[in-house]
């Protein structure tokens, strides 16, 4: 038995395929219409997707209608609609996130190198201030932070006391920090 315009409820409703057939045959205009209304400003291929689910949806719901052919007609129109509508909301959602991320990136980006320069500048500040304690301490504070050594290492190598590498550690400290503050910087 094939699907005609007095059994194809029916048998959607029973899932056989050649009603399927018949109402994509019989209701894709419509369906492609309202869709295309819908979704005007959109691709081609959402268009497309939009429409397949359609005919999805009405698979698979078939058992759910109750009616005639003119009351199937609504319903499908009905279907079409709300899934248009859902597709465009999703897609201008989807925009509004790509679009709202773009300056959020810029200014990442832009607060890093601003970030980097500024870490930059101190970080030659506070080598320049280092370059102009005296020698051993110098040489103390390159060992501690930019080789990090332990301060038993380091007293070993310059032949000094654990005590007194603490204690250069400490002063060196002091005096970088108030060289810092006078200069606005704070370490």
């Amino acid at each position: 038995m094939k699907s005609s315009p007095t059994n194809f409820i029916v048998r959607l409703q029973k899932q056989k395929e050649d009603a399927l057939e018949y109402i994509i045959d019989a209701y894709m205009p419509l369906v492609k219409t309202i869709a295309t209304k819908i979704l005007h400003n959109m691709k081609r291929p959402d268009i497309e997707e939009c429409i397949n689910d359609v005919f999805l949806i009405v698979w698979q719901n078939a058992h759910q209608f109750q009616g005639d052919a003119q009351d199937f007609k609504k319903w499908i129109g009905v279907i079409t609609k709300y899934k248009a509508i859902d597709r465009y909301r999703q897609t201008e959602k989807q925009l509004s996130y790509e679009q709202s991320d773009e300056p959020l990136q810029q200014q990442a980006s832009s607060l890093q190198t601003d970030t980097s320069i500024l870490q930059r500048e101190q970080k030659n500040e506070l080598l320049l201030a280092i370059s102009q304690l005296a020698d051993i301490d110098r040489d103390i504070f390159m060992m501690k932070y930019y080789m990090q050594l332990q301060n038993n290492e380091i007293a070993d190598a310059l032949g000094l006391t654990k005590a007194a590498v603490d204690n250069r550690l400490y002063r060196g400290k002091k005096v970088l920090a108030t060289n810092m503050k006078v200069k606005g910087q704070f370490v």
